[in-house]
């Protein structure tokens, strides 16, 4: 995993964490025919977790996950805070697994997949752009870019796909046996979204859609909340919008559109 010595650039982030806080997030990377062909065909099938936080153990079940899809991927964890990788480092003995120093560039490494989670939160909206393209500058040809939100618990988590020709989807992950209606999840939005649920813009117009649908598939909750919610899913498509993922990842609370049916109308800011 050696990589040119750069100076990190970013900020270290709150570095909250918890056991199984990145687990819908873990699963999709572990199961979207996109990622798992992308790792299966890599040379080096290096992963970069940036912004792990206090702790490395999102990084350790990311892993975990991914070797699942192929057994000699590498993860390196990334932290600007140089007690937080001196922690890791004392805590995690695997040869698959590293820890170091680094930000938005990095650390010289060429990955193939890089998720950022929980890390743009603490940013502006306009230095979205420069952060995605300093990462996916960083990254082997063809690489992914996985950033997204989550509430402290996992209950509540979205994340866009981003490639080197731009953010290509959004995918909306909750807890379904806690979930009051859909529109909670804006909350979690990722940075380049969260200030977009207002009237007149697409996301908002996708959540709200999505609140009429589940409040319309409200009696098929006597066959259960997943069966409510693929239902409510099965409704938006009527609507015209054009989910990508499968039925059987709809049960599992899930929702995957293209970035175009989500973008900000101000195109300038986020492509």
């Amino acid at each position: 995993m050696a990589g040119r010595a750069l100076k990190p650039v970013g900020a270290p982030t709150r570095g909250t964490t918890n056991p199984n806080r990145l687990r819908r997030v873990d699963r999709w990377l572990a199961s979207d025919a996109g990622v798992t062909r992308l790792l299966r065909r890599a040379d080096e099938p290096l992963v970069v977790d940036l912004g792990y936080g206090a702790s490395p153990v999102t990084t350790v079940e990311m892993a975990r996950w991914l070797r699942s899809v192929r057994r000699d991927v590498r993860v390196l964890g990334l932290e600007i805070d140089a007690e937080r990788v001196a922690v890791a480092q004392a805590r995690v003995d695997k040869p698959w697994l590293d820890f170091r120093r680094g930000g938005f560039e990095l650390a010289g490494t060429r990955p193939v997949l890089v998720r950022a989670f929980n890390v743009l939160r603490q940013y502006d909206e306009a230095e979205v752009p420069g952060a995605w393209s300093l990462m996916l500058d960083a990254m082997a040809p063809g690489g992914l870019l996985v950033e997204g939100t989550c509430d402290e618990i996992g209950r509540l988590s979205t994340w866009v796909a981003v490639g080197h020709d731009g953010p290509r989807t959004l995918t909306l992950s909750v807890h379904l046996a806690s979930l009051e209606r859909p529109s909670t999840v804006a909350e979690r939005l990722p940075k380049a979204l969260i200030h977009r649920n207002v009237p007149g813009e697409r996301v908002h117009e996708l959540l709200s859609a999505l609140d009429v649908c589940w409040a319309t598939a409200a009696p098929h909750q006597n066959f259960g909340v997943r069966a409510r919610w693929a239902h409510t899913v099965h409704l938006l498509t009527g609507r015209g919008w054009p989910v990508l993922n499968r039925p059987s990842r709809w049960r599992l609370g899930e929702l995957t559109v293209p970035w175009s049916a989500v973008a900000p109308s101000d195109r300038g800011l986020v492509p």
